[in-house]
């Protein structure tokens, strides 16, 4: 055998380091289909909605900025989805939510008082705001059913709905909707249930996967004898994993599968592992990172910070097949994980970058698109990409390495001659970004380290 040259071996060495850096390649078919995608939201429940409408001292022209940072397509986010609580409470106190049915009619037959104030804890006006925007998909999810209609005779620690009570309750959601529908607001989707798989000390109410069931037998018919033009949403359940229980039930029930038309699942027991087992829709319809401070970080690896939340939208949409992604409060006080911090009291607000790993995806992918497949070569990218109704597509890409990758697309479906690059990062929050070019068919985008890179191509 002959022996290698020291010319060869420099050869096979720069040729093999070239090999090691080259761009990774990449395909996706933007001609195919997955999941749909209805929206992105948010929830201003428990009268923050009250709060952006000055409680605590926030001027109409700061108001008017934070509505434009959820809601406008513009400007900010361009949320699609607002999730209102349908309160069970009978008084008015902050972090509450007033019911429509304060009193005890005198049983489950008796004829109900219904009270409506046409505020609903600053929810009316907000969804009156939104729908001026542009928002079509109006969310209402009950916490829990009045005191009188439970076990436990409370609001709060948990408790299960008195079967005597079920039809009542039903109408009670009805009339919640009908109120709304009286203010211009047509409830899309109605819920009755937030997470019925945990016990908190605030509003909340506990339903095992076939009491869901059973109540969805008497709401579905009442839902439909209403005229009201509303879809039922089930289950909300704390963790994505518990869900999957209250999805097979209502598989498995003729009745109850015919009364839904979305499953719904929070996030809080652990990142989305599997997709639910249903063909209707499926929400991640809450969540946000727990803790006690307010964080305005990127990535601090603090899991508070704007790349968590990025990786996971980019993980519930792929991995959990969702058709919406549902932060859960919009703007709050204090320590709040919320996207945005008002001031208490005072007229000012702070934003985070949580907000921006949302707007990176909600204002550019809009409702009805479609996610489409994507061939990933490069481990170290999370790519998600989308085509929506007007021929425009969307590509996410999530740097999760700590130095900067190039990556080659291949790209199936459509022109792709002014691709247009934006950048998030500890910096820069959807920023014009000169990262992205095109050549025939083949794109190829300079990717920052431990950044969110979004492409939008005509």
């Amino acid at each position: 055998m002959k022996r290698l040259t020291a010319l060869t071996l420099a050869l096979m060495f720069a040729l093999s380091s070239q090999a090691v850096s080259a761009p990774a390649r990449t395909g996706i078919d933007f001609r195919a289909e997955l999941q749909p995608i209805d929206g992105f939201g948010f929830s201003m429940a428990f009268q923050r909605a009250d709060l952006l409408h000055g409680a605590r001292g926030l001027s109409p022209a700061k108001q008017r900025e934070v509505l434009d940072l959820l809601l406008s397509k513009d400007k900010g986010a361009g949320l699609s989805i607002l999730r209102l609580g349908i309160g069970s409470s009978t008084d008015r106190v902050y972090d509450h939510m007033p019911t429509i049915l304060p009193a005890d009619p005198g049983g489950p037959d008796a004829p109900p008082k219904y009270v409506w104030d046409g505020w609903d804890g600053g929810q009316v006006w907000l969804a009156k705001e939104a729908k001026a925007y542009g928002v079509e998909r109006f969310f209402a999810d009950a916490w829990s059913a009045p005191a009188f209609m439970k076990t436990n005779s409370s609001e709060n620690d948990g408790g299960e709905l008195l079967p005597a009570w079920r039809q009542a309750y039903a109408n009670y959601l009805v009339q919640y909707a009908k109120f709304y529908q009286r203010e211009g607001i047509r409830i899309t989707d109605l819920g009755f249930t937030n997470e019925p798989d945990w016990t908190a000390t605030y509003a909340s109410m506990r339903f095992t996967p076939q009491q869901a069931v059973d109540f969805l037998k008497v709401l579905g018919p009442t839902v439909r004898a209403s005229g009201l033009k509303t879809d039922l949403v089930c289950c909300d359940a704390a963790g994505w994993d518990r869900q999957v229980t209250y999805t097979e039930a209502i598989e498995a029930d003729p009745v109850a599968g015919k009364a839904v038309r979305t499953i719904t699942g929070h996030r809080y027991s652990g990142p989305t592992e599997v997709p639910q087992p249903t063909d209707k829709r499926v929400w991640m319809s809450e969540w946000s990172p727990d803790g006690a401070t307010w964080n305005e970080n990127w990535d601090d690896g603090s899991g508070y910070d704007g790349f968590t939340v990025a990786a996971d939208i980019q993980n519930t949409l792929t991995v959990g097949n969702a058709n919406a992604y549902v932060y859960w409060t919009g703007a709050s006080l204090g320590a709040t994980r919320g996207l945005i911090q008002l001031a208490n009291p005072g007229d000012d607000y702070r934003v985070s970058k949580r907000y921006w790993a949302l707007a990176a995806f909600s204002r550019f992918i809009r409702p009805d698109a479609v996610r489409v497949p994507v061939t990933n070569a490069d481990p170290a990218l999370r790519i998600t990409a989308f085509r929506n109704t007007d021929g425009s597509r969307v590509i996410e890409i999530l740097n999760t390495a700590t130095t900067e990758r190039s990556a080659d697309f291949s790209l199936r479906g459509g022109h792709d001659r002014h691709p247009d690059g934006y950048v998030t990062d500890e910096t820069r929050s959807i920023a014009p970004a000169d990262v992205v070019s095109t050549r025939g068919t083949t794109l190829t985008a300079k990717l920052a380290p431990r950044a969110l890179t979004t492409i939008v191509l005509d």
